[in-house]
């Protein structure tokens, strides 16, 4: 009889397959690049691809990138992400970074940190991914993280839209997946504790001063009024073609 770490892989794997044939997010010969932050989202993640990985179709081959930020004071420990990288058979690239808030000229000064952080973080990650000729990144990204999203943008900017499960890039050869699109975050969150993924040791200092921790609020309070109020969501993304677009569509 399964267990229930057993059944809630089978549970998450099932719907990370869904969102492959769904979004047509993975092809044979592929170099797939996971962005690694070593939260349970991308740890989760990187399992599911590495696994995957060792099926015979489609073929396609993982590496994953972890940037440290240095004057960020967060930190998830290397030695652990080594680990986590060696026992599944994936090559870990780490690389470190910084911008500049405080130089009067740079205009990184009109930016929020966490936009800051994300920017130079993809950078990154998008000059690595075209060094090793991958011609994909994975992000960690799971469904409340695109439905949250869905609201921000509605609430601040006016627009329907969220981050797509397929963004194919338009000035390099590069397409933005989120296998986890389909997978529910508590589902990630249990299943990382069954597993004993190990925690950040530093969490970000800006993790809870900005508009997503009243969009999470806004959120749970649409889903206690209605159940149902996710999928409702989620079917008017899909309907209206927000989950898979280009770099130059709105």
């Amino acid at each position: 009889m399964k267990n229930e770490r057993q059944l809630l892989f089978q549970r998450i794997n099932e719907r990370f397959v869904r969102a492959f044939a769904t979004y047509h997010l993975l092809d044979d010969g592929d170099r797939v690049l996971v962005g690694l932050s070593g939260g349970k989202d991308s740890l989760c993640l990187l399992e599911l691809l590495a696994k995957r990985a060792r099926i015979s179709h489609p073929q396609f081959c993982v590496e994953a990138l972890h940037v440290r930020m240095d004057n960020i004071s967060y930190e998830t420990s290397t030695d652990y992400l080594e680990r986590f990288c060696g026992d599944l058979g994936v090559t870990l690239h780490i690389v470190s970074t910084r911008f500049d808030t405080a130089a009067p000229t740079t205009t990184d000064r009109k930016k929020p940190p966490c936009f800051l952080c994300s920017w130079h973080r993809r950078k990154q990650l998008f000059n690595l991914a075209q060094t090793l000729g991958c011609n994909k990144i994975a992000l960690g990204h799971h469904q409340d993280d695109l439905l949250k999203t869905a609201l921000m943008n509605l609430t601040f900017q006016g627009r329907f839209a969220t981050m797509p499960a397929r963004l194919e890039m338009r000035k390099m050869p590069l397409t933005i997946i989120r296998p986890l699109c389909l997978v529910a975050e508590s589902d990630i969150r249990r299943y990382a504790e069954l597993s004993g993924y190990e925690k950040q040791l530093k969490q970000c200092p800006y993790e809870h001063d900005t508009y997503r921790t009243g969009i999470a609020t806004l959120y749970d309070a649409m889903e206690q009024m209605n159940p149902e109020a996710r999928y409702s969501l989620w079917n008017a993304l899909s309907r209206d073609g927000k989950l898979v677009e280009n770099a130059e569509q709105g």
